[in-house]
């Protein structure tokens, strides 16, 4: 059977969680949603199974996530899919899911995930390290292989009843879907930036540019954090919150600029295939 997963990724959780999947159920695509944020009309993909891989954002999906959602057509696929990464709570995001698919195409996901990773954003969190960073990662690896298990088996898995979830959600969510894409505002960069170009490179919306050798953030944002994990040397800071000066960065173990790059439809020569046999 043909899988389709579209996945999003900030820090490399989501892109984790769709590789380990992927490979588990064998004849699976993986495709990044932001490699498609600039292709218009529906998207109507001929598989049978469709799955949506991302993150959790203020208990809601990222707003590149949500605009795919609203032009995803699965009407015509047998099984649908999705699995959402958090570091804390988030079940309602793939509550929200639901609703936009219902609405768009008339269904809902036959099977709905929700995995627990390392937290990845900082102003709230300290991002864990050393044996407790490994002990959430290797549970989740356990969970998305009983995950796998469960798609293969083409299983209902209906989202639980998540009250406190769903309350943040309706707190944070909508001025977050509505002020992300000005967010860049927020970011700083130090005097220890060395102009090597990673936070361009890593910007899966394309946010970022060089002027006068320094980076200058846009204004279409999604949040994810991955130019503030990714600077090799810290000199990008997110001024809000807490702030992010000294508390920590994260990214997925197993995540590389290249996968980033590859993110927005960029072929490297080190950019892995991203179907699996």
């Amino acid at each position: 059977m043909k899988t389709i997963m579209y996945y999003f990724t900030g820090t490399g959780n989501s892109l984790a969680a769709a590789r380990t999947v992927a490979a588990a159920i064998g004849d699976c695509e993986l495709v990044p949603i932001a490699s498609l944020a600039n292709v218009s009309g529906p998207v109507v993909p001929a598989a049978d199974r469709v799955g949506i891989v991302c993150p959790v954002y203020d208990s809601g999906i990222p707003v590149i996530v949500k605009d795919f959602a609203e032009r995803l057509d699965i009407g015509a696929v047998p099984y649908a899919f999705g699995i959402v990464t958090m570091g804390r709570i988030g079940v309602s995001a793939l509550h929200q899911l639901n609703g936009i698919l219902e609405e768009g195409c008339k269904r809902k996901l036959d099977a709905a995930f929700a995995v627990k990773m390392p937290g990845n954003f900082p102003p709230v969190g300290v991002p864990p390290e050393g044996k407790k960073k490994e002990k959430i990662l290797k549970k989740a690896d356990a969970e998305l292989a009983a995950i796998a298990s469960t798609i293969q088996k083409g299983q209902a898995v209906s989202p639980s009843f998540a009250p406190v979830s769903a309350l943040l959600q309706y707190l944070l969510y909508r001025p977050f879907s509505k002020n992300v894409h000005g967010m860049g505002t927020k970011f700083s960069v130090e005097d220890t930036c060395t102009s090597c170009g990673t936070c361009i490179t890593v910007c899966p919306a394309g946010n970022i540019r060089m002027e006068n050798n320094r980076p200058v953030f846009l204004d279409r944002c999604e949040l994810c954090c991955a130019c503030l994990n990714f600077c090799p040397v810290e000199a990008i800071q997110l001024n809000f919150f807490h702030g992010t000066k000294g508390r920590g960065r994260y990214r997925h173990p197993d995540l590389k600029v290249e996968d980033m790059k590859a993110q927005r439809g960029e072929k490297t020569a080190t950019t892995p295939e991203m179907k699996l046999p």
